[in-house]
């Protein structure tokens, strides 16, 4: 029996899917082993213009490994040729692709430093500045990174001040220095979250200082309002009083500052209360005050009491003498005797 015609046309229909994929990959086999052959070929070789040729078809392809190898083998080569330039600018667009930004950062500064002059110095500067961008750690890391960043983006608006590119450096920046405040802020409320009032505060008004447009005021003002209430009525005796007129004058603060918001009805609230604190502390005050008076009265009595025994003592202790030096004066001296000698 012979196949029937469904079947023979499914069955040609897969053979030839099959053979046109055998010979997709078949092709793309041999054309990997070509290209790794060039490449071999490349690093092995001396001539320069075979490197380089070599080199910028791998970037055209973004093959950037590649390309990097080639690129870095060419470094001494074209050393104070014309192809020089070339060879740094594609390193840095490599490296930069392959999201190497640190290394790409500093080959797209060396350019626009060594070659100021060329028409791509101030792309370089400015993908310079983007890699220290990228290179900037997440805000619960260290942010050096990310100062250095918020430095080369300056530096280019400084170099650069009427380029195309200043809006975004500038978007940039303010993204950057939002990170910053963003870490300071939490910070701040991790002393507020230990109940360490008094570094919250203080830590929430460094904040402010060094970031005067921040756009967490407004949070912040709610920490710092909590701060100083809690650090007044969990004051110890002798710093309440200071503590609660300085809760006081802040909520009055911001009261005047941001009227009809959140932070100023939560002003009035805990102005409330630390009036009635006051209140409380003032009769505390004295009480302490009251007691105070009468155990000093109490000592002050006592030490009359002794100083009057005390006085007695030497009176009496002086009589005695006196009486003593009266005696001796009414007594006659003694008979002088005298031995004879026989």
């Amino acid at each position: 029996m012979h196949p029937k015609p469904q079947k023979l046309e499914l069955y040609n229909f897969c053979y030839i899917l099959f053979m046109k994929k055998y010979l997709i990959i078949t092709l793309a086999f041999f054309a990997l082993s070509a290209c790794n052959k060039q490449q071999d070929l490349a690093l092995k070789s001396a001539d320069k213009d075979y490197i380089l040729k070599v080199a910028n078809e791998k970037f055209e392809k973004k093959k950037w490994k590649d390309a990097l190898a080639l690129y870095e083998r060419l470094s001494n080569l074209v050393a104070g040729t014309d192809d020089a330039p070339n060879v740094v600018y594609n390193s840095a667009y490599a490296n930069y692709y392959d999201k190497n930004y640190k290394l790409a950062g500093h080959q797209f500064k060396n350019f626009s430093v060594t070659f100021p002059q060329d028409k791509r110095a101030e792309d370089a500067a400015y993908m310079s500045a983007l890699c220290y961008y990228e290179g900037s750690m997440d805000y619960n890391l260290d942010q050096t990174s990310t100062d250095l960043a918020i430095n080369e983006m300056q530096n280019f608006l400084n170099n650069y001040p009427n380029s195309d590119r200043s809006k975004n450096i500038n978007q940039l920046i303010d993204e950057l220095t939002y990170k910053l405040e963003f870490k300071a802020y939490e910070n701040a409320k991790q002393y507020y979250k230990m109940a360490d009032y008094k570094a919250a505060s203080t830590a929430f008004e460094n904040v402010l200082d060094d970031y005067p447009s921040t756009k967490l005021r407004d949070k912040i003002y709610d920490y710092m309002l909590k701060s100083k209430y809690e650090l007044a009525v969990n004051s110890i005796y002798s710093l309440k009083k200071d503590r609660i007129e300085s809760a006081l004058a802040f909520t009055k603060q911001i009261e005047r500052e941001v009227p009809g918001t959140e932070n100023a009805k939560t002003a009035t609230d805990l102005r409330n209360k630390l009036l009635k604190e006051k209140e409380t502390f003032t009769e505390l005050e004295k009480k302490v005050e009251a007691r105070n008076k009468e155990l000093k009265d109490k000592q002050q009595a006592e030490e009359a009491k002794i100083n009057a025994e005390k006085d007695l003592r030497e009176a009496a202790k002086k009589a005695e003498q006196t009486r003593r030096d009266s005696a001796a004066l009414a007594t006659p001296a003694p008979a002088a005797t005298f031995k004879i000698k026989k």
